[in-house]
């Protein structure tokens, strides 16, 4: 430590000599010695020498003449040390004087001080200043030397000292030894700060120095027991104070509030200890909302998951799975980034607990990071069930339309078909034929049964479509049911009917024989092709579903095989439309009546012209239907071909970069500090490939709309990459929060690279499965490995539960890094303790079991000093004044079970 002008320097940095002389040559030289400063040293020397004097009961009056027999001076050096000196020469010579000066010059330079170009015979022979230089060096050993604030050197300290205890003060502004305390405000304030009680320094002006210095000395020597060592006109009338005098005086004021520095001190302590409590809380606060916040909304959305309602149409179905695309596009993402940031929180505050010594926090029930964990789990689950149903509802409905539409086209022509059947067949005409009228009949029944039967077909299908209609639920399955009951009733009905008439014209057959060959030849000809034309008519204009190239083509084919009999179907259709030309022409020639009447069928050859005709037009029709879906097929392969592109890039891209982020995560690759820059780089490259996602949510929402189902392209889905994608996320967020905690836990416990390395190799050594967690046997030989002392007797058994108890607090069956780490460190690191803190507030109480809130006030800032008053519980022992406060109790809670 240098003092003041390189008058002294302590042990540790060389040896102790005396400038004092040489200091006071240079000033002279420069011009800047002032004469009053030799006078003003010799009073306050003075005073300060008789401040210690009295305590042997003496004092002196000269200080150049009162120290030349060296008796008082031996004296001073015993009072001030608390040491005895030798013992001091009686006789009244020249030489007993110098011996007595000797001795005590001998004490100081014992005390590891050098004295140049101060002899004792200068002392004897009363040489002022050598005098005053030998007394300030006394004063710099055992007065100055020993204040420390902040490393510094002793004035260095004593200045800040002044200037921390001042800083609050109007006009001060102490900035050296002379000026700064010219007009008294300075030792005011120094004053008014330890004992405000003894001075009302509002009622002072810088306009009244010499009064501002008198009351400042009166209090002083009246009520702190320090001798006015200044002269106040001295001070006013000299331009520069003298410095080694103020110092002098001032270290009296420091050494007088001595017990206050104490008292920062440890106030400094307690504010250190109350912040990271603060902290802790504000983050304890903060997690619990977050915490609340995302479990609410997962409550919330749950039940709109797991609902299973619609309206059963097709377009309700539509909209739910829109509603669902807008939930995964703008709903969820930020709850994903609240998740990940509630994580990163709650490693966050569980690592500064462990660093404070603070014991880990236990979120409130039901809102655990596993129990949020879980519920993300089954949101998860719920939203692929939700998906997958609205895909299979979708099919289900598309399907329940076309079935719905089939049935009723089905149904329509079954009913224009049995449309006065019943009339017909309940009919009494044949009572009032003829015999070829009967036989005509009975052929027509016949040619009516064929027809019948040939109809039988077409009712079991209408019958199946609506037994599949009412096992996939279809919303208006009861109009359904009711048309195909009354088919099927009128079909009953027409069976028996049928039957009926057909005994009744056996009857008659008997009486009439006479048959119309051609009638007959044209009836048994033309209901079959009129049966072909009807069910041609039918297929050209039925419905198709297909998902495939493969479908369309196969149907084209065979339509392309239905066309090539077409050439087969029109010789038939010429060939019946020939027997009704041959019938035309034996009407004509025979002159028959009623002949062109066909007994034997309804069918005309204009109907079967008409349906012919119709049959030709749908042909070119159905051609464009296939086209139009064929190309539409085209369209869903090319949106297959790009969403499996895509998908085939991103899956393996996505699987790399979770590959290299587990790589880091073991702390294989380079220090801390590179760790979190390749975890950094990586976070930026995910972010900056999400284009590539968001064009594949693009092509994903292209293919649900073309109703695209399968892709035999890729392996990859939307759903697994989009999980991909989030678990990616949550990895480098997790990891870059582990590599950070653990920097933390290195910077603030003082580990070097080597030492961290070490503990991580030995880590992995033992994580054999690399699942970033020790079982307690692995912990055991790892423990082992790094040269922890652990018995394979049942003491060494003991130790080893006791180091479980403080790595897996909470019994889960594992060790992670993170745990092990701090275990390590802090065997070996020193932190803040109940006993410490309970120390320090005994100091700033005064060392009273008890603390008030006046005097938390007063050392502690204003908003902890309200933290503590408001959680400090009372004191109650007996005899302990009204608002007097438990600090006690409080520090001991700072550390333990608490809810703070």
């Amino acid at each position: 430590m240098m003092m003041d002008n390189g008058v002294i320097t302590n042990n540790y940095d060389g040896v102790y000599r005396d400038g004092y002389m040489e200091q006071e040559e240079e000033w002279e030289r420069e011009g800047l010695l002032d004469p009053a400063w030799e006078k003003q040293q010799k009073k306050t020397f003075t005073a300060w020498c008789n401040s210690h004097l009295r305590k042997a009961g003496t004092g002196i009056e000269n200080i150049d003449e009162d120290f030349r027999n060296g008796l008082k001076l031996m004296l001073l050096l015993e009072v001030i040390s608390g040491e005895t000196l030798p013992k001091p020469d009686r006789g009244k010579m020249r030489f007993h004087k110098i011996a007595n000066v000797n001795k005590a010059l001998d004490f100081i330079a014992s005390k590891g001080v050098k004295l140049v170009s101060i002899g004792a015979e200068e002392i004897v022979d009363g040489n002022l200043k050598m005098t005053l230089g030998m007394i300030w060096t006394i004063i710099l050993r055992f007065a100055i030397q020993d204040i420390s604030v902040e490393e510094m050197t002793a004035k260095e300290g004593l200045l800040l000292w002044c200037q921390r205890k001042t800083a609050p003060y109007k006009n001060v502004n102490v900035q050296n030894f002379h000026l700064s305390f010219k007009d008294g405000l300075a030792f005011c304030a120094l004053i008014h700060r330890h004992r405000p009680d003894l001075i009302d320094y509002s009622k002072l002006s810088k306009d009244n120095p010499l009064e501002n210095l008198n009351t400042a000395f009166d209090v002083a020597e009246k009520y702190l027991d320090i001798p006015r060592m200044l002269d106040p006109d001295d001070l006013q009338n000299t331009a520069m104070p003298d410095e080694r005098a103020v110092m002098t005086y001032v270290s009296s004021y420091y050494h007088c509030f001595s017990g206050a520095q104490k008292a920062e001190t440890a106030a400094n302590r307690i504010c250190k200890v109350l912040k990271v409590n603060q902290e802790n809380e504000r983050l304890m606060e903060e997690y619990e909302r977050l915490a609340s916040d995302l479990l609410e909304w997962i409550r919330r959305t749950m039940p709109w998951l797991n609902s299973r309602q619609t309206d059963n149409s097709l377009a309700g179905c539509q909209k739910k799975l829109e509603d669902y695309r807008t939930y995964r596009r703008k709903h969820k993402p930020p709850r994903v980034e609240q998740k990940a940031k509630l994580e990163t929180n709650f490693n966050t505050l569980q690592t500064k607990l462990r660093l404070s010594n603070r014991p880990a926090y236990m979120p409130t029930e039901g809102k655990m990071v596993s129990d949020i964990a879980q519920a993300w789990k089954g949101l998860e689950i719920a939203e692929k069930a939700f998906e997958e149903w609205l895909l299979s509802e979708m099919m289900r409905l598309e399907r329940l339309e076309y079935l719905a539409q089939k049935f009723k086209h089905k149904a329509d022509i079954h009913e224009d078909w049995t449309r006065g059947k019943e009339e017909m067949l309940q009919s009494q005409d044949f009572r009032q034929c003829k015999l070829y009228d009967i036989k005509a009949l009975k052929k027509k029944h016949e040619a009516f049964e064929s027809d019948l039967a040939a109809h039988q077909d077409r009712v079991e299908q209408i019958a199946a479509i609506a037994q599949e209609l009412n096992t996939l639920e279809y919303h208006e399955v009861g109009a359904v049911n009711a048309r195909c009951q009354r088919i099927c009733s009128q079909w009953d009905r027409l069976g028996a009917l049928t039957q009926r008439r057909r005994l009744a014209l056996d009857d008659a057959e008997r009486l009439l024989e006479q048959i119309d060959l051609l009638h007959l030849e044209f009836a048994k000809r033309a209901a079959p092709f009129n049966n072909w034309l009807d069910g041609t008519r039918e297929d050209l204009v039925d419905m198709f579903i297909v998902h495939t190239i493969e479908e369309i083509s196969g149907l084209m084919d065979a339509h392309a095989r239905f066309k090539a009999t077409l050439g087969e179907a029109d010789k038939e259709y010429q060939a019946i439309v020939n027997l009704v030309h041959q019938v035309e022409s034996i009407v004509k020639q025979h002159q028959i009546p009623g002949g062109l009447e066909n007994p034997y069928t309804t069918l005309t050859a204009h109907e079967l012209n008409r349906k012919w005709s119709e049959v030709r037009q749908l042909v070119p029709q159905r051609d464009g239907t296939l086209a139009a879906e064929l190309r539409k097929q085209q369209n869903n392969e090319t949106l297959r071909r790009q969403f499996a592109e895509q998908a085939n890039a991103v899956g393996p891209w996505i699987e790399r970069q979770m590959d290299a982020v587990t790589a880091i995560g073991m702390g294989l690759q380079g220090s801390l500090e590179d760790q979190l820059r390749r975890l950094r780089e990586y976070e930026a490259g995910v972010y900056a490939y999400k284009p590539h996602i968001e064009e594949l949510e693009r092509i994903h929402q292209a293919v649900q709309e073309g109703m695209i189902f399968e892709n035999r392209y890729s392996q990859y889905t939307m759903e697994t990459l989009r999980v991909g994608w989030e678990q990616l996320l949550t990895s480098i967020n997790r990891t870059i929060n582990e590599v950070e905690n653990q920097i933390l836990t290195r910077d603030s416990k003082g580990i070097t690279h080597e030492q961290l390395n070490e503990f991580r190799a030995s880590f992995n050594h033992f994580d054999k499965n690399r699942t970033g967690r020790l079982a307690p046997e692995e912990l055991k030989s790892c423990l082992v490995s790094l040269g922890y002392s652990i018995g394979k007797d049942r003491q060494g058994e003991l130790d080893f539960q006791r180091i479980l108890a403080v790595v897996d607090p909470n019994n889960t069956g594992y060790v992670s890094f993170d745990a092990f780490l701090d275990f390590m460190t802090r065997e070996s690191t020193d932190t803040d303790t109940a006993e410490q803190v309970i120390d320090s507030f005994r100091i700033l109480a005064g060392d009273k079991p008890y603390i008030t809130a006046e005097e938390l006030r007063r050392e502690l800032p204003p908003d902890q000093a309200e933290y503590c008053v408001a959680r400090m519980p009372p004191y109650r022992a007996a005899g302990a004044p009204p608002g007097a406060l438990d600090y006690m109790a409080f520090s001991t809670a700072l550390y333990g079970e608490t809810d703070l």
